[in-house]
Formats: C-alpha cells, sequence, structure tokens
C-alpha cells in the first residue's frame, strides 16, 4: 500500500505524457492567401534585431505578407539597424509618447495592429525570436484548422537560464489540460506566449486588441484572457521546429526579466506561496527525504521518495522532448530548478512591495 503514496506523481506525469502527445504543431512547408501582416515591436534592439528581421524578410508561402516594425523610443540606434538591414522591404514606424496608464508593450503593439487595418491576421513576434521560412505560414495555416482566435506557438527557447526557462513549458504541460482549456470560455484557464502570437484580426479587435490589456504585465496572458471573454478560442501549439527565441542572455538579464513580471503570474502572495509550497513538496523534497530515511533503514519509504524523483524528472524529459529542450542532464536538476523559481518569485514580489520593478528604462 506504501505505493499509492506516488499516485500525485503518477497522475502529474501521466497529464505531462497526453498533453505531449496532444500538442498542436504549426505544420511545415504551409501555404496561405490571406493577407497577413507581421508585427515586430522594438525598444533598445540594436544588439539583437537583425537574425529577427532577416529571417522575417525570408519568409516564404504567404503571397500577401506585410512586415511591420515600430520603434518605440529606442536609445542605441535601434532604427539605424532596421534601416540597415531591411531597408523599404519593412514599413517603420515610430513610437507616440507613452500615454497616462498604459505599459509599454501593449501600447507599441496596439499602434502595429492600428497600422495594418487591411490584414485579416495579425502575427506579433518579439525581437529575440529568429522564425524559420515557413513559419509564418505555418501558424496562419495552424490557426484556422484548429478554428481559433488566437494561436500561441511557443519557440524553442535559448540562451541564459538552463534551469529555470524549461519550467515554462513544463508547467502547462504538467497541470494545464491544453485540450480542455481550447474548449472551455472561462477567461480564468488561459495561457499564452508573448514571443509569437498569430490572431485572427476580427478576434483580436472584438477582444479589445491590446487597448483591453494596456496596464497587464503579462500582456499575452491578458489578451488571451480578452479573447475568451469576447467569445473566441485561444490554443498553445508547440512552435520550436519553426521558431527558436534567445530570451535572455545572461543570468543578470533573466533575473531582472523574471523578477519584472512573477509577481503577476499568480493571483496574490499567499496564492504564490501556496504554489511554490506546493512544488516544492512534489519535485524538491522527495530526493532530500531519501537521504534521512536511508539512514535510518527505512529503504522501502527511501525508494518510494526516489521513484517520486524519478517521475519528476519523467515529466521534465517528456516535455523538453516534446517542445526542443534538452531532454538530458537537465531534467535531473528538477530539485534545484524548483528551488530557484521559488527564489525568483519571492525577489518578485520583495520588489514590486519596494516599488523597485522597472524594465527597459521604464517602471512596471
Amino acid at each position: 500500500m506504501i505505493w499509492l503514496a506516488l499516485l500525485p506523481w503518477l497522475a502529474l506525469t501521466g497529464h505531462t505524457l497526453v498533453n505531449a502527445m496532444l500538442l498542436r504543431r504549426p505544420p511545415r512547408g504551409a501555404a496561405v492567401t490571406e493577407r497577413v501582416a507581421v508585427l515586430l515591436p522594438l525598444r533598445d534592439e540594436a544588439d539583437r534585431v537583425t537574425p529577427c528581421l532577416e529571417s522575417l524578410l525570408g519568409q516564404r508561402g504567404v503571397p500577401e505578407l506585410e512586415i511591420v516594425v515600430l520603434d518605440d523610443g529606442s536609445a542605441d540606434g535601434t532604427a539605424e539597424v532596421v534601416r540597415r538591414v531591411a531597408g523599404d522591404k519593412v514599413r517603420l514606424l515610430t513610437g507616440a509618447p507613452l500615454p497616462a496608464g498604459w505599459l509599454g508593450k501593449p501600447h507599441a503593439c496596439a499602434q502595429l495592429a492600428a497600422a495594418a487595418p487591411g490584414s485579416d491576421v495579425l502575427v506579433f513576434v518579439d525581437a529575440d525570436v529568429v522564425l524559420a521560412p515557413d513559419a509564418v505560414a505555418g501558424g496562419v495555416a495552424l490557426l484556422r484548422s484548429a478554428q481559433v482566435t488566437l494561436l500561441s506557438p511557443y519557440p524553442r527557447i535559448t540562451g541564459a537560464g538552463r534551469l529555470v526557462q524549461p519550467l515554462l513549458q513544463w508547467s502547462w504541460l504538467t497541470f494545464l489540460p491544453l485540450r480542455l482549456m481550447e474548449r472551455s470560455p472561462r477567461p480564468s484557464l488561459a495561457a499564452a506566449g508573448g514571443q509569437w502570437l498569430v490572431a485572427d484580426r476580427a478576434g483580436y479587435e472584438r477582444a479589445g486588441g491590446h487597448a483591453a490589456v494596456r496596464d497587464d504585465v503579462l500582456e499575452d496572458i491578458g489578451l488571451a484572457r480578452a479573447v475568451k471573454r469576447s467569445g473566441g478560442r485561444i490554443a498553445l501549439a508547440d512552435g520550436s521546429r519553426l521558431a527558436q527565441c534567445h530570451m535572455y542572455a545572461s543570468w543578470r538579464e533573466l533575473v531582472d526579466g523574471y523578477s519584472k513580471s512573477l509577481w503577476a503570474s499568480f493571483g496574490s502572495l499567499p496564492g504564490a506561496a501556496a504554489v511554490v509550497l506546493l512544488l516544492v513538496l512534489l519535485y524538491a523534497a522527495p530526493p532530500v527525504t531519501a537521504i534521512p530515511l536511508l539512514m535510518s533503514a527505512r529503504v522501502d519509504l527511501a525508494l518510494v521518495t526516489l521513484s517520486a524523483y524519478l517521475l519528476g524528472v519523467a515529466g521534465r524529459v517528456i516535455s523538453a522532448a516534446a517542445t526542443g529542450g534538452r531532454t538530458w542532464p537537465d531534467p535531473l536538476a528538477q530539485p534545484v530548478s524548483i528551488l530557484v523559481f521559488g527564489w525568483l518569485a519571492a525577489r518578485s514580489f520583495v520588489l514590486r512591495r519596494r516599488g523597485a520593478l522597472s524594465w527597459r528604462g521604464r517602471p512596471v
């Protein structure tokens, strides 16, 4: 009977496997006939926008494609880089001053969407994303075949943060019923990643566009919830075969990025504490408790806790294999990953309470 204690880990890892098998993926080599606008907001991205721009210029399978770029008050020569790399192949806009009550990215995205009124589909891309030549066509094709309003094809993540970054894909594969999320009208059951979003233009406008999430730190999830509130549908997808995102170049940058927004991922401080505590009990505690159990000759209990740890590792392996991540040896560090995540969440709440959160020179 002691092995029945493993049921929570078996259920969660089994759910990860089911989600991985059901995960949608944009098709390769797609071709679409709709009018598509790729929208790229930039703020101080001179040192990393070139690969993104070059990948956008190389898109195929979308005959009616427009690329619109907005320079949102950059002070590092971003606009000059865009002109040098893309010339007149993109439409370069100068962002308007940030109005009261708006955060920077929602305001930039709202301006971009307004600048492409004739498009049937809006594709929002961040500057650190590099798309395969058939990525835009594949994203639009999946948007239509899945019959959703907003599609979030999550790219393969590169750069700093091997301990923390994979937890994002693992968390929604493990805890979020993806197909139920697609069918459910509940705004609370929503997820999205703003690195690459594909939106039906009409549905985006019914949801209020980015004006509906003007002051939302997590504007991607906010937009997904707004779409649901307006009667639309959303879907997550694995975009790792068609896109990669070099999100953070250093550990310092990662810490600042997570600190900026982690507090907003939870409903409240008590909610955050409860989630972190649950994750620690499920994924960090088992290998630690196995040691004293072995020392006290409780071999049966030690084997149970070690099995729980290995089931957690298996979930990470499944998640990595499904989303283009590192399947080995990184999943072995799952307990450390959970503890680091807990520290980042605590840091985010502390800095928010002090009013010390900022991003790219703007207060959050």
